[in-house]
């Protein structure tokens, strides 16, 4: 059995590693079988780029990792719902696996406000687990944004 924790662990390290950056919290760790393949935190601030998400860093850096755009086999964590763009992303990489923290009602795209990678009209669907170290996840981002204003 994988031990979700584990990896879940290793996202919010990355998380608060944004955070110290000045970067939305947000920690992504993409393994196979049982080995770290690629983990990433936010860095949109830093690069001055919109689609500079945890999600999109980690699947660049696997991909790359294992020289090809299908990710077939992998789990991605992350500390919260993915968005629509990385939901997108998800699928498109092929991804068999999504285990997410905190849910995302102003963005969530993995079941809370849409399910693009669960939406059986597309050729590929992501298994999900969702709320694994949710509370963790969800306090970290309520701290930064709680410092922000």
């Amino acid at each position: 059995m994988i031990n979700h924790e584990h990896y879940m662990k290793i996202a919010l390290a990355e998380a608060r590693i944004a955070a110290e950056n000045g970067e939305v919290p947000v920690g992504a760790v993409i393994e196979r079988g049982g080995e770290v393949i690629a983990v990433a935190g936010n860095e949109r601030e830093e690069k001055k780029d919109p689609t500079a998400h945890a999600e999109i860093i980690a699947i660049r850096l696997a991909a790359e990792r294992l020289d090809a755009w299908r990710l077939s086999g992998c789990t991605i964590y992350v500390t919260i719902e993915p968005c629509p763009m990385c939901a997108g992303a998800i699928y498109q990489a092929r991804i068999e696996r999504l285990v997410y923290g905190a849910t995302d009602e102003k963005a969530g795209a993995a079941g809370t406000l849409m399910d693009i990678v669960r939406d059986d009209r597309l050729n590929h669907q992501v298994e999900v687990e969702a709320g694994v170290m949710a509370p963790e996840s969800a306090a970290l981002l309520k701290t930064f944004f709680s410092s922000r204003r």
